[in-house]
């Protein structure tokens, strides 16, 4: 028979060519539960990704990049289900939300784009790690990662400083102290720090181009939003 991926002749269980089985497994509750305990196993699956993004990101994210894609979850997943972490526990234990923030009484474009980016951290992310990227690839261009991989590097650790971020909020919500201030140094000291040490950890000049990169690429995405929505707003009016 032919796969019905790719056309090929298949000859085994699985093709040949593009690794599609030939009878696919029928979704149940077994297959559901399947797939939750493959997302969250230890080995290979997000509480292994965690765990290495937390004790030793720069060289876990450099194995991924270099060497083995296999290990770590993909970085555009981890960034997105982070987020969405984020997002919930914002949403159940009410805590401020300080990561991107605009107060506005009166309506505007630029008050409904921070609004959409405020209910889509996922994808805000990723846009902001595009900002964070350019700027970090300007200040480590002696290194022979692209911006592609520096990008690939800020979903990681951008995806861990949305859970410290979380754990914050959740300890906020039971104790009653005011922790969302410390949760933004916190995971701002643990974002210079990863990128820090993925660069080259002997050097402490590389831990000041990552917080210089860092500042630079959330104040250019801020000003690029507001430019937007300004521009949206005139536009509007006539």
């Amino acid at each position: 028979m032919n796969c019905k991926n790719c056309n090929n002749e298949v000859h085994l269980n699985y093709c040949s060519n593009c690794g599609q089985p030939v009878k696919l497994k029928r979704i149940n509750a077994y297959y559901i539960l399947h797939e939750i305990e493959h997302i969250l196993h230890f080995e290979r699956g997000i509480l292994y990704t965690i765990k290495e993004l937390t004790l030793n990101p720069g060289k876990s994210i450099k194995t991924y990049i270099t060497e083995n894609r296999s290990k770590l979850v993909k970085p555009i997943i981890f960034i997105i289900v982070t987020s969405l972490i984020y997002t919930f526990c914002n949403h159940y234990f009410h805590f401020e939300d300080g990561y991107i923030n605009y107060h506005d009484e009166k309506s505007s474009a630029i008050k409904d784009i921070f609004k959409w980016i405020q209910a889509h951290y996922g994808y805000a992310n990723i846009i902001i790690g595009v900002f964070i990227s350019l700027w970090a690839k300007l200040f480590f261009r002696k290194y022979e990662f692209n911006f592609f991989e520096i990008l690939i590097l800020l979903c990681f650790i951008t995806g861990i400083s949305m859970l410290i971020y979380s754990v914050f909020g959740i300890l906020q919500y039971f104790t009653h102290y005011n922790l969302m201030q410390v949760s933004s140094v916190v995971g701002l000291l643990y974002i210079v720090w990863a990128m820090g040490q993925f660069f080259d950890k002997r050097k402490l000049i590389n831990y000041l181009k990552a917080f210089i990169s860092y500042v630079l690429g959330i104040l250019t995405f801020s000003i690029t939003l507001i430019l937007i929505g300004a521009l949206v707003d005139s536009i509007l009016k006539h």
